[in-house]
């Protein structure tokens, strides 16, 4: 199927790379964004040159992989599906010859290198395998991991029922949400507030509605944005302590403990002058395409007097 056809599909039912999400463990989505994919109220995510590659590289990954442990793998085309978990669906990389087993190639950046050393791996990937293991019934899945110019790392990671029954129980509870076209709580978290900002920027009417039953909730929100702001101060006061204990110095320690104070350089562009001097000289030339508007809602609570 083509990627199109593929991205429809998958909001039929929650996908590998979705089980992470759902068990608090990506820090790029939540069960938010899940729910608000799957029920079509966001657009695909573009394609990007880390995706990308990642898809270019998949062979190769998966090449290096049966150089490295000499076992063999192939391609497992389609959407699987597994009746005893309706809701999930798996589109994995490899399925491994000879073993009930499947391979997970993964191809990251040099940014994320620290994550693989001493024998470990994001979280995000091993909810993906367990995933891929409910699916497909494999006893063990393969992980196999691509750090672009730095090195290539191979995982095992074999089936634990119990794993895969919460993750299961979370997925279903989760679907409900999907079926009912109910939103799942809130978290607070940045991803969910970028969804909600997405569905609702451009959703927007000129009544107004009473929030019955949220005095509590405002109340809080009020006294939390005090807090921060105190919180702020003091913080504040503590560095000005802190800098006039170093005064001309650049390094203070104490304990374990190294503060730094020293001069940066910073360059920014200043719009407005260049603007005016541009204008000057080239009267008859707009800028205009040159800016970007960006709508957006502003939040704000206020006491009506």
């Amino acid at each position: 199927m083509t990627r199109d056809e593929w991205l429809e599909q998958r909001k039929g039912g929650i996908g590998g790379s979705d089980a992470a999400a759902l068990v608090g463990l990506n820090e790029w989505a939540t069960p938010y964004t899940v729910w608000a994919d799957k029920t079509g109220r966001l657009s695909a995510k573009e394609d990007n040159e880390a995706m990308r590659q990642g898809r270019d590289l998949e062979q190769y990954v998966a090449e290096r992989w049966m150089e490295s442990t000499g076992k063999k793998c192939r391609r497992k085309a389609g959407i699987l599906k597994n009746p005893d978990y309706p809701f999930a669906l798996a589109n994995i990389d490899r399925w491994v010859i000879g073993e009930k087993a499947g391979l997970e190639c993964k191809t990251t950046s040099i940014m994320n290198l620290k994550k693989f050393k001493g024998g470990e791996f994001p979280e995000n990937y091993y909810c993906q395998c367990v995933h891929y293991m409910a699916v497909t019934g494999a006893i063990r899945w393969y992980l196999a991991v691509l750090v672009l110019n730095q090195g290539f790392y191979t995982f095992v990671i074999n089936r634990d029922e119990e794993e895969i029954n919460a993750l299961m129980n979370a997925e279903r509870n989760f679907w409900e949400y999907v079926k009912t076209d109910t939103p799942p709580p809130v978290d607070g978290l940045n991803p969910t507030t970028g969804a909600i900002n997405t569905i609702y920027s451009k959703q927007h009417e000129d009544g107004e509605i009473e929030l019955l039953g949220k005095t509590n909730d405002i109340n809080q929100y009020l006294a939390i944005k005090q807090q921060i702001k105190t919180l702020e101060i003091e913080k504040e006061r503590i560095e000005q302590e802190l800098k006039e204990k170093l005064k001309t110095y650049e390094k203070g320690y104490i304990g374990t403990y190294q503060i730094t104070w020293k001069n940066q350089k910073r360059q920014t562009f200043q719009v407005k002058n260049f603007t005016k001097d541009f204008t000057e000289k080239y009267p008859d030339f707009s800028l205009e395409q040159y800016y970007k508007t960006t709508e957006f809602r502003k939040f704000e609570i206020k006491e009506i007097k």
